[in-house]
């Protein structure tokens, strides 16, 4: 090959059969068109048919695709820097040989780090089959994004478009002794050393799959695997980076993503030995790294699961996995301005975790209130013409919780709260003043309060919607009481004998409780009035010029 080509793709494949295929089709059908264009395909001793293919494609495209056989490694690292050494184009780009390309990814990429001079460049990229990927830096093309103040951290995989230059100029290649996460290392350093990060959001170009079987590299690690991978990426992160806010935004991914998923659902069934390590390995790297300012930007569940395995507290890190799982989050507790997530560990002194770990920290508050809060009862309490709507509320707070309240509001939620099912307000937003008598106490199980309310309801046409209020951590939320399955009371009939409303407790398609209020019938005055109105009217149109009576019309 003679000609310098645009952009090198490498490919690691390992018994990717029939996966390897479509990816080969992906980058052979670029629109970037394939005089520009090498593939570096390197086949890391395949059993399967996966070889072959290679050949065969190579046979097919001789100036375009090289193939390089080479006995197992273990790992995508190897075979990669196999490909390194080989390529020639101005560019770099890796690919999963289970994966496909976007046919105008390539021709975009290029132009982006052409026109912005940009070193790596991140075309948007998506899951398929069930595959997640982060998508928070997609949100809109950027010509110059930072590895410290964006999303970038969270996309950490090698699938970039990466000047070659600059690789070769820092020798950048991957880890061949990390059995998973070898990407990160070399992903890492280029966005550190490079000039200029840019990022193409408006176009699909990456689509990752999720292997029916899940035998992707990453699914099948075990834990003691992936744990001495992260310990060995972060600690090379910080070695390329000096503490303080900056290190903090690298390893806080890190934290939140590699070393949480060690303790996740499955950790309470592991063998307490391999618990006991892996409690080590993360109190390891959390003694060196986790400052506060990682704390405070992680999620109190993920910060408390490493705050106690930095503790190594093993029952309660895993009692804490399984009664979340069984019972959802725990209760909050209400200490003045400060609120708490109530999981096991919290306050006990022969384990020594701070407060902080279990502090509200800028906490996304609405969905945990609203999963916990359940209406017990809903029912009426009638005394001769008046009438007052009953509800028994569940609500998952402890503590200083006297100012909770239940509220009938006209006017739906906005569609802002829809997906959390509730909302903060502003400090500004006005609250009608509390109709009715309420008490909160402690439920017996001392997991929650209860709030019984009693409010009275006014003779009228209207639509409220049932809603709980409470202060949490120095801020009042707006909680739609759901129905979940309960009974509402059969409608009531009450008011005046001669003027009688109707009230209905009903629950809406959103599976909110609404209390519906509306007369039975127009009371006699309207009815007098509407019939004088109508007799009125007909005596008016007789009397119209060139009105004929009705014994001119007989004539």
């Amino acid at each position: 090959m003679t000609r310098t080509p645009d952009v090198t793709v490498v490919t690691a494949v390992y018994n990717t059969m029939p996966y390897v295929t479509e990816c080969l089709n992906s980058i052979l059908g670029q629109s970037i068109g394939r005089d520009r264009l090498e593939i570096v395909a390197v086949d890391d001793g395949s059993t399967d048919d996966s070889g072959a293919e290679l050949d065969r494609f190579a046979a097919l495209h001789p100036d375009t695709v090289k193939v390089i056989h080479q006995p197992n490694s273990g790992g995508p690292a190897a075979p990669s820097n196999r490909a390194l050494d080989v390529a020639t184009g101005r560019y770099v780009y890796f690919i999963g040989s289970d994966d496909y390309l976007g046919e105008e990814a390539l021709e975009r990429m290029v132009k982006c780090a052409d026109e912005n001079d940009s070193d790596v460049v991140v075309g948007k990229m998506v899951g398929t089959n069930g595959r997640y990927v982060h998508q928070a830096l997609y949100k809109k093309n950027d010509p110059d994004v930072s590895l410290y103040d964006s999303a970038l951290p969270f996309t950490l995989a090698n699938t970039k478009l990466f000047r070659r230059d600059m690789v070769e100029k820092y020798k950048l290649r991957f880890p061949e002794h990390l059995p998973v996460g070898s990407d990160q290392p070399f992903t890492i350093e280029a966005c550190v050393r490079a000039r200029k990060i840019s990022v193409v959001a408006d176009y699909t170009c990456y689509y990752a799959v999720k292997r029916g079987d899940a035998s992707n590299i990453t699914y099948r690690a075990d834990h003691l695997a992936r744990l001495r991978a992260a310990a060995e990426i972060v600690d090379f992160t910080a070695g390329l980076v000096e503490a303080g806010p900056r290190r903090d935004a690298l390893l806080r991914r890190h934290f939140t993503w590699e070393l949480a998923k060690l303790v996740q659902d499955d950790f309470p069934s592991l063998d307490r030995e391999l618990q006991r390590q892996l409690c080590a390995g993360i109190g390891r790297l959390a003694d060196a790294y986790f400052t506060d300012g990682i704390r405070d930007a992680m999620d109190v569940k993920r910060r408390v699961r490493i705050a106690l395995a930095h503790a190594g507290a093993i029952d309660e890190l895993a009692e804490a996995i399984s009664s979340e799982k069984e019972h959802g989050a725990p209760p909050f507790v209400v200490d003045g301005e400060r609120a708490f997530a109530r999981y096991p560990g919290f306050r006990d002194p022969r384990i020594g975790v701070p407060d902080r770990a279990y502090e509200l920290v800028g906490e996304a508050v609405p969905g945990r209130l609203a999963k916990g809060t359940e209406l017990l009862a809903s029912d009426w309490e009638q005394q001769g013409e008046d009438l007052a709507y009953t509800a028994t509320v569940r609500v998952p707070v402890l503590g200083d919780v006297d100012g909770t309240a239940l509220r009938l509001v006209k006017g739906a939620m906005p569609k802002s709260a829809d997906k959390a099912g509730a909302r903060r307000l502003k400090a500004d937003h006005p609250l009608a003043p509390v109709v009715g008598e309420m008490t909160v106490e402690p439920a017996e199980d001392g997991a929650a309060s209860v709030l019984r309310a009693r409010v009275p309801l006014k003779l009228a046409d209207a639509k409220r919607g049932v809603r709980v209020y409470l202060d949490v951590a120095g801020s009042t939320y707006e909680i739609p009481v759901r129905g979940k399955g309960l009974p509402m009371p059969l409608a009531r009939r009450w008011g005046r004998d001669d003027d009688p409303y109707r009230a209905s407790a009903l629950v809406n398609p959103k599976g909110r409780v609404v209390v519906d209020t509306a007369r039975m019938f127009p009371p006699k005055s309207t009815v007098v009035r509407r019939a004088l109105g109508g007799l009125v009217r007909k005596l008016k149109s007789r009397t119209k010029p060139g009105t004929k009576s009705r014994s001119t019309r007989k004539k």
